[in-house]
């Protein structure tokens, strides 16, 4: 008989924010594919737009990217560019780095090798 796993699974994917001069940094650890894009959604897209959101997404710690992440990510850059701020991906492993250039995201969002790059560039 063959195991199943839960479909829900978005314990796959954890998320921590923080605020480093005005800007929020979101680190991501786990497995980004379409169980959890409702996760990854939330910890991007921004409610309050009063300020041009600057954000930060770290993904050394993610593992696994499928292109539900992608389509979250576009999401993400086209809501805060419209608001007039950015997204910047830091930290990438190279299977995930690899997804992001093969769509072409790395030529819509800054990808950076560590967050303080990200940060500063």
């Amino acid at each position: 008989m063959a195991h199943i796993e839960p479909a829900d699974r978005p314990e796959r994917l954890s998320v921590e924010h923080r605020v480093i001069e005005g800007i929020r940094v979101v680190t991501l650890r786990g497995e980004i594919d379409h169980d959890v894009q409702d996760v990854l959604g939330r910890a991007l897209l921004v409610e309050d737009l009063a300020a041009p959101p600057r954000i930060v997404a770290d993904l050394s710690g993610v593992t696994f990217m499928d292109s539900s992440g992608i389509n979250v990510f576009v999401a993400a850059y086209q809501q805060v560019s419209d608001a007039d701020g950015w997204v910047r991906i830091a930290g990438a492993q190279e299977s995930v780095l690899r997804v992001l250039q093969l769509v072409g995201v790395d030529t819509l969002i800054p990808c950076h090798p560590t967050t303080e790059q990200a940060l500063t560039t």
